[in-house]
């Protein structure tokens, strides 16, 4: 009689390849992966209820509401060209450290604000130290993996991010119901805990190249401009831009949107974020691994064009599905794009200009969030509140067009550099 074969071999193969997969990347990099998590979590159960927060303490017009997010992304504009410069030339680590810091001491001070000036100062706070960290953490992922990884690797820190917002958004929702102060408190102390993390455990990742590089500071922001003699990637960024406002105006004014126009409380609003963040979460590897097979500005010409096709549809949706349905194309779209934007800013960069290279493409997030909020405010106050999104929608539809003459233009222009 054969006697009854195990099990568990089968269990140890996995437990192997879970081994293998781990340590294919080194200790630092998990550390910014589970350290994003706790971040993201901690910063999701915020923004998307922010402009409702700051709405009912200060009881003014939704474009004058809007204009705080417009100040905090006009300085984080600034700071974004001045962080890769600084993180290329005084190192990632404690950049990141700061900016973390200083990001959820803001978030604190929002508790008891109650005046706009308040606000104002607490969001050009933050916008000073906030891109230090983006720019940060890419360039540190860029320095610690090797080229051939590098698109894994930052869709896995999406993956971190987007499974801190599936968490996020429905506990804020539900906190929000009882204290913003409560939800305002966890995500700073998100931040503070990140910070402390870093701190103590990551080690430096200038590449010996940039630490051997005599450049003063303010050569090192002179010698900025001269990556606007890569057309390419100048207009790359320029296509990118266009994404960023048409999501900057999602991202902000939705959960606002749907409430005030159809009711729908927080609890409720934050399945949907939920939905686009655990599509990330269970896609995102997929999509990245798939999609690194093709021309990256035609991968980001399609998903630009389904951000901008899930954005304007909005304008038609009248309850949470029709909601919940825009906000599945639009992720499909972010699939695409977000990864293989940071995947080719990376490589495209020279290994002493990363930081640079990087905090340009930072920078969009800054310019983004500077028009988008503000042009939908204006839109919802002088037009109609559908005129939002179709708002939105032109922004990533124009951004796509962008990327598809690019597609058209690389050969030429890679020619004659």
């Amino acid at each position: 009689m054969d006697k009854p074969k195990r099990k568990f071999p089968a269990t140890i193969r996995v437990l192997g390849r879970m081994r293998e997969f781990l340590e294919a990347y080194p200790a630092q990099f998990w550390l910014l992966f589970w350290g994003t998590l706790v971040h993201t979590i901690g910063m999701s159960m915020v923004w998307p209820f922010l402009v409702i927060f700051i709405g009912k303490e200060l009881s003014l017009p939704l474009a004058v509401v809007t204009s705080l997010i417009t100040i905090n992304a006009g300085v984080r504009l600034a700071s974004s060209f001045m962080a890769g410069s600084i993180t290329d030339r005084l190192g990632r680590k404690w950049s990141m450290v700061v900016s973390l810091l200083i990001s959820g001491g803001g978030l604190a001070a929002m508790i008891p604000a109650h005046t706009y000036g308040q606000f104002a100062l607490i969001m050009v706070i933050r916008g000073i130290f906030q891109p230090l960290f983006r720019v940060g953490a890419d360039a540190m992922i860029a320095d610690l993996v090797p080229r051939e990884q590098r698109a894994d690797a930052y869709a896995l820190i999406r993956l971190s991010k987007n499974l801190g917002v599936a968490l996020g958004p429905a506990l804020g929702g539900i906190l929000a119901v009882i204290s913003y102060g409560i939800t305002f408190s966890i995500a700073a102390g998100a931040a503070i805990f990140f910070s402390i993390l870093i701190a103590l455990y990551a080690f430096e990742t200038l590449p010996e190249a940039a630490l051997q590089a005599k450049e003063k500071l303010l050569v090192t922001l002179k010698n900025h401009l001269e990556i606007f003699k890569d057309r390419i990637f100048t207009f790359f960024v320029l296509g990118f831009t266009l994404r960023q406002i048409s999501g900057s105006i999602l991202w902000v004014l939705l959960g606002a949107y749907t409430k005030e126009n159809y009711g729908l409380p927080e609890n409720i609003y934050g399945l949907i974020p939920t939905t686009n963040a655990l599509m990330v979460v269970f896609l995102q590897l997929f999509v990245t691994r798939k999609s690194s097979r093709y021309n990256p500005l035609v991968v980001m010409a399609l998903g630009t064009f389904l951000y901008g096709i899930g954005v304007g549809s909005i304008a038609v949706g009248t309850g949470f599905w029709g909601f919940w349905i825009s906000m599945v194309i639009v992720t499909i779209g972010e699939l695409m794009v977000i990864p293989t934007a940071s995947t080719f800013a990376a490589n495209r960069a020279p290994e002493t200009m990363r930081g640079r290279y990087l905090s340009l493409l930072a920078l969009t997030w800054g310019a983004g969030s500077m028009v988008g909020p503000l042009l939908g405010g204006i839109l919802n106050d002088y037009f109609k509140p559908q005129a939002i999104w179709y708002g939105g929608g032109a922004a990533g539809i124009l951004g796509a067009l962008i990327y598809l003459i690019l597609v058209h233009k690389e050969k030429r222009w890679t020619s004659t550099t």
